[in-house]
């Protein structure tokens, strides 16, 4: 969809991605705003989810898991976050928080080319603020972040990193199709006008679902945000396997991206 000029020749007056701003005719949020909402609602993602995999996903020790949420908990974690963070600061910056997205919705000409490496920095830096927290926490007791790094730290992986014992080209096929799916669905429920309300529940919903699939097969990255802030902490073995859960999802999210578009889905509500 064009955008339009105002009289003074600034930059756009209403923000493509933001329902809300162009039901009330508001001006775009700056820069800056936009970086700021894209940082914190990465940072409610990995800290919700990844917080979630290492504090409460087998407690209080895989062992003895009476109390833990297991892999439903942790998909859940992920799933109502992303909810959270597209209520909370989506209508500054279209909540993205995933640098997958980000370029799949620029490969599907729904977003503005200006603001995509200022999103995927803040994204990054969200993510890796996120799980410096939650090393910071695990420090307060014995022991606590020296077992979590050396069971990796919720990264994610294949082969020996994958908690299923997947090989490479099953965990690549797994993130680059999982993550097109998430991308096309975020395409599709924000292009409908009925939808706008539900939006935030749909697309949290969808990531609660592809971490039901794909928990076994990877720890379940499609964002590389999240991959990059857990493998800081993770050791040597997800960071020499990061490359994994960079390409696939980008690979994913810009075939997806290009499909809508030649599909005519281009039109935002308004």
């Amino acid at each position: 969809m064009g955008k339009k000029k105002n009289a003074t020749n600034e930059p756009v007056a209403i923000a493509d991605s933001t329902a809300e701003q162009q039901k009330q005719n508001a001006r775009q949020w700056s820069s800056l705003a936009r970086y700021g909402a894209e940082a914190f609602g990465t940072f409610l993602l990995v800290l919700g989810g990844v917080g979630t995999a290492l504090f409460a996903a087998n407690f209080p020790s895989a062992d003895d898991n009476q109390a833990g949420v297991g892999f439903l908990g942790v998909a859940l974690a992920f799933g109502l976050t992303l909810v959270a963070g597209i209520a909370a600061v989506g209508h500054i910056s279209g909540g993205h928080f995933n640098p997958a997205v980000t370029l799949g919705l620029l490969a599907a000409g729904r977003t503005d080319a200006r603001h995509v490496p200022g999103y995927i920095l803040s994204q990054i830096v969200g993510g890796i603020a996120a799980t410096s927290v939650i090393a910071l926490v695990l420090s307060g007791k014995d022991g606590a972040f020296a077992a979590a790094q050396e069971a990796g730290f919720a990264s994610n992986g294949f082969g020996e990193g994958s908690p299923g014992g997947y090989g490479l080209a099953s965990v690549f096929v797994a993130e680059a199709v999982l993550t097109g799916i998430f991308v096309a669905v975020i395409l599709s429920i924000t292009a409908k006008k009925e939808y706008v309300t539900f939006a935030p529940i749909g697309i949290g919903l969808t990531l609660t679902l592809i971490h039901l699939v794909s928990i076994p097969i990877s720890n379940t990255s499609v964002n590389p945000a999240r991959s990059i802030a857990a493998a800081v902490y993770g050791g040597a073995l997800p960071v020499s396997q990061l490359w994994v859960f960079i390409v696939a999802p980008i690979l994913g999210a810009a075939v997806a991206g290009l499909i809508v578009r030649a599909l005519g889905r281009r039109v935002v509500a308004e």
